[in-house]
């Protein structure tokens, strides 16, 4: 295994409870450690995501860590020193991912490690902030559409919250796909779907889309209270629901009897998936927006930003 040549300590955003975006705190601490099988990356730039301020809150992770701890999980940076055995990296690479989810990545530092498969090269053309704005959103509609429903060319898509982080990945991966894609988002945010590809939009303070839309392929969900009973009101026989949030058993249920498949999905670490979104990138078939960019040490003022509902595209935080 090689030494970095790096410093022993770094900066990090860390929180000592849970609470709202003011326990967010920049401190210095220890650089984690390298082990066999991991890269230790040096980070430029962080990406914000809903999953950020919920563990925030709650002061816990998913899968039981509790606080003290660093948020994020979407990195772009460069690999600093490589573990023992690693092939797939080197040191001076540039690479981004969404390491160790839904375990904590530690994003909001100047230094992560995690084993080296969870990042692939950054795309082409991508700087750091726009590369750290990808990862565990675009995963997540790649893995939504592409490996749970099997997206295919000519299918009719359901996309909600299209504006969002996630949805306006989803859209064009779907149009990448074939599909005729339908957006659900307030009308202010209709002329930057049409550029993305989006087909067909849907004002949801004007217009019930569960009325609006019919004969869907695919939806997805991530908005949840009622959005997935009435989504599966949208969908053809043999079409697929898929919800970023868990669906209740009166969901899962009604499915089954009208012989729909209503799936909850949580995105992973996936390199494989990676390797597809940057083709897309590299290929101009997928870009993503930048809502804002702030320093490391604002980041309680981007989960504030974030919080609001408002922002079209992703908040990325600026390590260098």
């Amino acid at each position: 295994m090689n030494a970095p040549a790096t410093p022993a300590r770094m900066l990090a955003v860390r929180q000592e409870t849970a609470g709202g975006p003011e326990v967010l705190r920049q401190v210095e601490t220890d650089r984690p450690e390298l082990r066999p099988g991991e890269v230790l990356v040096r980070v430029r730039a962080a990406g914000v995501n809903p999953v950020d301020w919920k563990t925030r809150e709650r002061g816990s992770f998913y899968t039981g860590e509790t606080t003290p701890f660093i948020l994020g999980f979407d990195v772009s940076g460069t690999v600093e020193a490589v573990g023992d055995g690693v092939t797939v990296h080197a040191v001076g690479d540039e690479v981004y991912g969404m390491p160790r989810f839904p375990h904590p990545a530690g994003a909001y530092a100047q230094y992560v490690t995690a084993p080296a498969r969870h990042f692939a090269p950054r795309p082409r053309g991508l700087d750091h902030v726009q590369a750290a704005a990808l990862p565990l959103a675009a995963l997540t509609a790649w893995q939504a559409l592409v490996d749970t429903a099997g997206v295919a060319e000519g299918q009719r898509v359901l996309i909600h919250a299209a504006a969002g982080g996630v949805g306006h990945l989803a859209v064009q991966i779907a149009k990448a796909r074939g599909a005729y894609v339908i957006g659900t988002a307030s009308a202010a945010k209709h002329d930057f779907l049409r550029g993305l590809g989006a087909d067909e939009l849907i004002d949801y303070r004007e217009r019930d889309f569960a009325e609006a839309v019919s004969d869907v392929d695919v939806v997805l969900e991530a908005i949840g209270g009622d959005y997935p009973a009435r989504s599966l009101r949208t969908l053809r026989p043999g079409g697929t629901l898929v919800s970023l949030l868990p669906l209740t058993e009166p969901v899962l249920a009604e499915a089954r009897d009208r012989g729909l498949l209503a799936v909850r999905m949580m995105v992973e670490p996936d390199l494989a998936g990676l390797r597809g979104i940057t083709e897309l990138v590299e290929s101009g078939r997928l870009r993503t927006e930048v809502a804002a960019v702030l320093p490391l040490a604002e980041a309680a003022k981007a989960h504030e930003l974030g919080e609001t509902g408002r922002t079209t595209g992703k908040i990325v935080l600026s390590v260098d």
